[in-house]
């Protein structure tokens, strides 16, 4: 019963948030549609600069005065929210965090919209499961029912909802998470169709693979998708690192992020916003090579510094536009190259569209079935297959993780290293150690005189060290910037027992 009130509450909520971007972009486009290209053509240079800066500083504004932790919210803030137990998402920031990201897209931001809104939909999930006062298992699962829910409503694809809400917020696929789960899959669609009507994200002609002989242009796809891949994330965490070292006001950074997006845009308007518009004409062989190439670069920069600028937004519509250019300019090169046996360069779009977003989002599987349900490309899955695989591997031989978890790996949460590297960093000393005799807490601690000790910040990884390398069974733990107190003891023993059992713990979440 919650997974279907979760499914249709979130599903509201992306139709609000879509609107919202619809509301917001008219005030300078005159249009509420997602053909912003063509609106743009119309609209005096000036505005075009003037837009993103000006949305910029509102952004920066509501981020400075009202928004927790002075950032947007978004897909790697969920996977942190399963870590801890399902929980995590304040409501209201989370709200506020779609109505600024909104705002961001809506006045011409380089960004996705899905990000957003998969937060949107697991604060919503994670919100219900704080009222019924649910364990931590029910909790990380109505997480995952809003994470799917928003999927589906904003894709209309309600198989890939149910793979990403299981792939990269849950990380296994455990039976019994599978029926809430897809109940708020089809709820969130269903609303989603009855709103936008069932038509999907992009409309295609009907491609097939002309030979057998491609599949090794299909393998080198995936190959060249791997590099743009690559590329994409060093662009990403590289503004990022130079953000951070700049002294700008808070405030000031989005305008200055929007005015570089609009002088960007002059040239390039196809930068603008989500960018479905572009990927479509993509899709439908519509964009000769060298605007395949240019809009590569140019939307690769514009989506870096918008979301170095602290902009709203996510990064799955730009990795899908970056691999519908990597594909169609790989195709056109291919059809010049092999006349007789390449296919429409189309195809090969519909191809780099996936395995780009697969290798920069470390999610094939899902990905991959949102690629089929956008377009409705299934009689190209060998292929697609193919290329996901190759440009998956590569990205991740290189960078080690997906985007999502080197943000996480940034606040000190290595999830991509399994359970026992994240419980040995997260689990403190004092959450396993006993408090003190009377002797020790009425004694004054001497830290240079009474023996080794232990904070009860430490982690459980720095104390299981501090026992091998002592040879202590119990060591005495003091408080952080206090260390002349005795506020608790740790054992050896206990230490390993608390370990263990929360590993049996989540194995046995991951298998039920």
């Amino acid at each position: 019963m919650l997974a279907i009130f979760i499914g249709a509450l979130v599903a509201l909520a992306a139709i609000l948030f879509r609107e919202a971007i619809g509301l917001v972009q008219f005030a300078w486009l005159g249009t509420r549609s997602e053909r912003v290209v063509s609106a743009a053509a119309s609209v005096p240079w000036y505005v075009i600069v003037a837009a993103p800066a000006i949305g910029g500083l509102a952004v920066g504004l509501l981020l400075q005065h009202i928004q927790p932790m002075q950032r947007t919210y978004s897909v790697a803030d969920v996977i942190e929210a399963r870590v801890k137990g399902g929980r995590g998402l304040a409501f209201w920031p989370g709200i506020s965090s779609a109505l600024i990201t909104a705002l961001s897209l809506g006045s011409g931001a380089s960004a996705g919209r899905e990000g957003p809104v998969v937060h949107l939909g697991a604060t919503i999930g994670e919100t219900l499961g704080r009222l019924f006062n649910l364990p931590d298992s029910a909790h990380r699962i109505l997480l995952a029912c809003g994470v799917a829910s928003a999927v589906s409503a904003s894709f209309n694809a309600p198989i890939a909802g149910v793979l990403f809400a299981h792939e990269v917020i849950l990380g296994h696929y455990a039976l019994s998470a599978i029926s809430p789960i897809a109940i708020s899959a089809v709820i969130g669609t269903l609303l989603s169709r009855l709103w936008f009507g069932d038509v999907a994200a992009f409309v295609i002609p009907n491609y097939h693979i002309t030979s057998y002989w491609e599949f090794p242009a299909f393998a080198l796809l995936g190959l060249t998708s791997a590099a743009v891949a690559i590329l994409f994330q060093f662009a990403l965490i590289g503004t990022e690192w130079v953000a951070r070292n700049i002294a700008f006001p808070l405030w000031f950074r989005p305008v200055i992020g929007g005015l570089a997006v609009g002088l960007i845009a002059l040239a390039f308007p196809d930068i603008l916003g989500v960018g479905y518009e572009t990927t479509d004409a993509a899709l439908k062989d519509q964009l000769p090579l060298a605007m395949l190439l240019a809009l590569l670069v140019a939307k690769t920069a514009a989506t870096a510094i918008t979301l170095a600028s602290r902009f709203g937004g996510g990064i799955f519509s730009p990795s899908l536009y970056l691999g519908a250019m990597t594909g169609g300019a790989f195709g056109l090169i291919a059809a010049s190259v092999f006349p007789e046996l390449a296919s429409s360069e189309g195809l090969y779009a519909i191809l780099g569209m996936g395995a780009v977003a697969a290798a920069v989002l470390g999610a094939p599987f899902s990905t991959t079935m949102i690629v089929f349900e956008l377009t409705g490309g299934y009689a190209l899955s060998i292929a697609l297959l193919l290329s996901v695989s190759i440009a998956t591997g590569l990205t991740q031989a290189v960078h080690r993780k997906s985007y999502f978890h080197w943000q996480l790996a940034m606040r000190g949460y290595f999830v991509n290293e399994g359970v026992h590297r994240f419980l040995s960093e997260t689990v403190k000393v004092r959450d396993f150690m006993d408090p003190p005799s009377k002797q020790d807490a009425n004694r004054v601690f001497n830290p240079g005189e009474d023996g080794p000790y232990l904070h009860d910040t430490d982690t459980l990884e720095s104390a299981l060290k501090s026992f091998d390398s002592c040879g202590e069974d119990t060591l005495p733990v003091v408080r952080m910037g206090d260390a002349t107190q005795i506020i608790g003891t740790a054992r050896h023993v206990k230490g390993l027992r608390y370990f263990n059992a929360a590993l049996i713990k989540a194995n046995r979440e991951e298998h039920h």
